[in-house]
């Protein structure tokens, strides 16, 4: 038996390949440095569903189409959302979406997911939901969304490039929940929401805001060796650090790391960030010496969504939008080519007695 199934495998695909000894990511067939920052979130979603769209600029189209049609599905809803936080709100909303089997569906459930995400954090930070507006790109749109302010090239770009390095990432958890649900044959709205609820622990995609909250605690304290030092003898766990797959650096961090650099004389804290990555990796190196941890997505995730001026509450849901490319694919593959996913389990408990 193997305790959380490590090493075991459960599916083959074609859509993503995690290294973990390597520190290497792939996305149908092209390792994550030449795709994210090199094709847009259309691209890279086009590529991710062969066989599903035709094209990028299809995609666009239709994407731009169908967040229209996914904000008024939602816009009767807004009153449901008070006293939800925005990840509880966002599964509310896709919750929504009823089942269908026409060829767009695909398109349809990844707009609704954009919009949702948009949409949530507006409502439960007491703001107007933002019109989508079909003729932006999902990146432009989404941000614009959000914010309440159009992004410029520079942040558009960014936030295109943090989209496409989180779009997809083996059979993580939520990855594999949508697969378990798409293999009994419900369909793609039921395994997306399935995937978002995995996706909204801690333990997966929840983390990123935390990390900027570790940054607010040791900008306070004025020394992050002592901080760092503190924090990990009292047993907590430094943000941003360590993969259950990764044994080295996560590839997506250095993207990342790349990306926010770029985003110059905004809310930008990179040197800060690079001064308390650099302490934390000491640190741990110091103090965990029966394994190696490094540092992974999350921790230049919250740093290129603060200089994004996206709230901290909507870190996760964003996580999500990006990442509901990658389930639809693997939902997908999951229908054509698996079957049932039925694991067994080991009885280890008391066997009941029987009388002579």
């Amino acid at each position: 038996m193997r305790s959380g199934l490590d090493n075991v495998i459960a599916a083959e695909t074609v859509l993503s390949h995690v290294d973990g000894e390597a520190g290497r990511l792939i996305i149908r067939g092209l390792d994550l440095e030449d795709l994210a920052g090199h094709a847009t979130f259309e691209d890279a979603t086009a590529m991710l569903w062969e066989g599903i769209v035709k094209s990028p600029d299809d995609l666009k189209a239709e994407l731009g189409q169908a967040r229209v049609h996914a904000y008024e599905r939602f816009k009767p809803l807004a009153a449901n959302l008070n006293g939800l936080t925005t990840v509880e709100a966002m599964r509310l909303l896709l919750s929504s979406i009823p089942d269908g089997a026409h060829d767009r569906e695909p398109t349809d459930v990844l707009a609704a997911a954009g919009v949702a995400a948009a949409f949530a954090t507006r409502v439960t930070q007491g703001d107007d939901p933002i019109v989508p507006d079909a003729n932006l790109s999902h990146a432009a749109d989404v941000l614009r969304m959000i914010r309440g302010n159009a992004g410029d090239t520079e942040e558009v770009t960014a936030f295109d490039t943090y989209l496409v390095t989180v779009m997809d990432h083996g059979l993580n958890a939520s990855t594999f929940a949508a697969r378990v649900v798409a293999s009994t044959a419900a369909a793609l709205p039921s395994a997306v929401v399935a995937a978002l609820c995995a996706l909204k622990g801690p333990l997966h995609g929840g983390a990123p805001g935390p990390v900027l909250d570790m940054f607010d605690g040791i900008e306070k304290a004025g020394n992050a060796d002592a901080w760092i030092a503190d924090a990990l003898k009292r047993g907590e766990r430094l943000m941003g650090f360590g993969h259950r797959v990764y044994r080295v650096r996560d590839p997506r961090a250095n993207v990342l790391k790349t990306t926010v650099a770029k985003l110059k004389g905004r809310a930008n804290r990179i040197a800060f960030a690079e001064a308390i990555e650099a302490a934390a990796l000491r640190a741990l190196r110091d103090f965990k010496t029966e394994r190696r941890l490094d540092t992974n997505v999350e921790f230049y995730t919250a740093l290129l969504l603060e200089a994004l001026n996206i709230p901290r509450e909507a870190f996760t849901p964003v996580f999500a939008l990006a990442r509901t490319s990658g389930w639809i694919a693997h939902i997908r593959e999951q229908e054509t080519n698996g079957r049932l996913i039925r694991p067994q389990s080991r009885y280890v408990g008391t066997w009941p007695v029987k009388a002579a």
